[in-house]
């Protein structure tokens, strides 16, 4: 059984989540996934699954990528704002982060994107992510013929990169026999400060499950 968090509560949760990352990341297959909830123009919840791809626990954010053109992108340009949940069963363990977003430098994109594999970076390119298509075989046709017009090093589009989620609410959940789980709250006020935020102190409650 995962032991419950410490009492008293640290006075910031974001080690802890570096920490659970860390553990669940040795030992789970695609640890780092975890669902995006966004809300879309029109004022509708919507949800995925993406994988994080980097989380600074000093600044406090969390990022992934995507095309910014797709139904989350055009969802986080009419609200700039999103949650994230992370879930492990193997170790009991919840993460919800809340906060605001701001796309992530185009030097941070460029060097994520030279990291992925060729096949992706022109399936990337080719995708018009969250379009209609009239049939695979049309984006598979697509990608042959991109593949072969295509300089061999496939630079970045512009409509492809990053987003960083800046944690202003976490709340970290564990679970507890008889369904008496753990959990406890932390908030803070964000400033912002150009392209990004700063927060303030932590406030920590424990919450009734």
């Amino acid at each position: 059984m995962t032991p419950p968090l410490p009492e008293p509560l640290p006075a910031d949760p974001l080690p802890v989540v570096a920490a659970w990352l860390a553990e669940a990341t040795a030992s789970i297959r695609n640890a780092t996934a975890m669902t995006l909830a966004t809300v879309e123009p029109d004022g509708r919840p919507s949800a995925r699954m993406v994988i994080c791809r980097g989380f600074d626990p000093q600044a406090g954010w969390f990022v992934f990528y995507t095309d910014r053109e797709s139904a989350k992108g055009q969802a986080l340009a009419a609200h700039p704002y999103a949650s994230l949940v992370f879930h492990w069963d193997a170790f009991e363990r919840q993460i919800r982060v809340d906060g605001p977003v701001t796309p992530a430098p185009d030097a941070d994109s460029d060097a994520y994107w030279a990291t992925r594999p060729h096949d992706a970076r022109l399936a990337a390119i080719v995708s018009a992510q969250s379009r209609p298509l009239a049939s695979r075989a049309a984006l598979l046709d697509k990608i042959a013929e991109t593949a072969k017009r295509s300089s061999a090093d496939l630079p970045r589009p512009p409509r492809w990169g990053g987003y960083r989620v800046w944690a202003e609410r976490v709340e970290l959940w564990v679970g507890q026999p008889a369904r008496v789980h753990d959990r406890a709250l932390w908030t803070r006020t964000l400033a912002r400060a150009s392209d990004e935020f700063r927060g303030g102190a932590w406030r920590a409650t424990r919450l009734q499950p």
